[in-house]
């Protein structure tokens, strides 16, 4: 079966890392008989040197909308000039309400923590994010935290859809509704509403979000599914990325009601960029995790034993020593792909 897919490089070191991630699953799929065909767009200073007005082209945004699904490297938004930032006019006009981020242990990444397996699910698009912001007075800025029980409903959902289908037992949310008692207690009061009402075979327990990052850092391992709205899942997806050795190691993606948006969460890194030293294992991961989307949309399960091979690869590769620099090995960009693809079918 064929399959396509939107391709954003994006800037500094994202065509780099994505054309490696491309190869490694490209390689992956040939022994299954299906294919991606990838459709390139551009997206952040890329989008501006391409001769578009926008970081974000109407263009990218229609073929997103046409094929349903992209993987994406890391865009750069310019300081000043009045650009907005590429990720959340993503989200914002794709309506990708749901971001994603997987956090696991490693073998051979080795941080203060073993055994991490938790999951971040993130409302995407309300919170302080909804950019409501005003100057009452010289000297007095507001900003506003958008809170609605239809987008609090949609996301609560959606995290417990994510833990059933996962088998993972728990659900948490994360929350301050002991100071905001009419924005986080609406969110909270529909994640438990969905949980009691709709997967009473999972369990829901809910935590003061200062407590909660106390706990995470004493034992992330007592976590399942982590359910914030839109500024705690900020913070703590990056927090959370610190268990296992950073944001080069967690794989992160958007998902809306038709679209999905699988990308690397890093920065572009402009200071490495085009030296091929770059670690392509964020974006990889979460190719995996956009192959494993493809199956369940599709039913093509060739796509699965495809994203199988390339995550039993790339973690028998960093467990044996084969690591880019930012881990502590000796391999480049494309040394690390090829030791990846060394290992299928082996």
């Amino acid at each position: 079966m064929e399959h396509r897919c939107v391709l954003i490089n994006g800037d500094g070191i994202g065509p780099e890392v994505v054309q490696a991630a491309r190869r490694m699953i490209d390689a992956a799929l040939a022994p299954t008989g299906s294919t991606i065909s990838w459709t390139e767009r551009h997206a952040g200073v890329a989008a501006l040197e391409a001769g578009h007005q926008e970081l974000l082209p109407d263009e990218t945004l229609h073929a997103i909308r046409e094929q349903g699904t992209a993987l994406k490297g890391p865009c750069t938004t310019p300081v000043g000039g009045g650009f907005s930032s590429v990720n959340v006019a993503l989200r914002k006009r794709l309506d990708l309400f749901g971001a994603v981020r997987p956090v696991r242990s490693i073998e051979g990444v080795d941080t203060r923590y073993t055994d991490v397996d938790l999951v971040v699910v993130r409302e995407n698009t309300e919170g302080l994010y909804a950019g409501i912001e005003n100057e009452i007075t010289p000297g007095v800025v507001t900003s506003l935290k958008v809170a609605t029980e239809r987008a609090s409903t949609r996301i609560a959902r959606f995290a417990f859809e994510y833990a059933k289908a996962r088998n993972i037992a728990r659900v948490t949310t994360l929350h301050k509704a002991n100071i905001m008692k009419k924005s986080d207690g609406l969110f909270i009061r529909c994640a438990r509403e969905i949980g009691e009402r709709e997967f009473p075979e999972i369990g829901y327990d809910e935590i003061i979000i200062d407590a909660g990052c106390m706990r995470l850092v004493q034992d992330p391992t007592e976590f399942g599914v982590l359910l914030c709205e839109n500024l705690y899942g900020d913070v703590i997806s990056d927090l959370c990325a610190g268990f296992v050795g950073g944001l080069g190691c967690t794989p992160g993606a958007n998902f809306g009601a038709d679209h999905a948006v699988f990308e690397a969460v890093h920065g572009s890194a402009p200071d490495i960029a085009g030296q091929g030293v770059a670690n392509p294992l964020a974006i990889t991961m979460s190719g995996v995790m956009m192959l494993n989307h493809l199956a369940g949309v599709t039913g093509d399960t060739a796509v699965v034993t495809a994203a199988s091979t390339l995550r039993d690869a790339y973690n028998a590769a960093i467990a044996s020593g084969e690591r880019t620099h930012d881990l502590g090995g000796t391999l480049g960009t494309e040394a690390f792909a090829d030791a990846v693809i060394s290992r299928y079918g082996g």
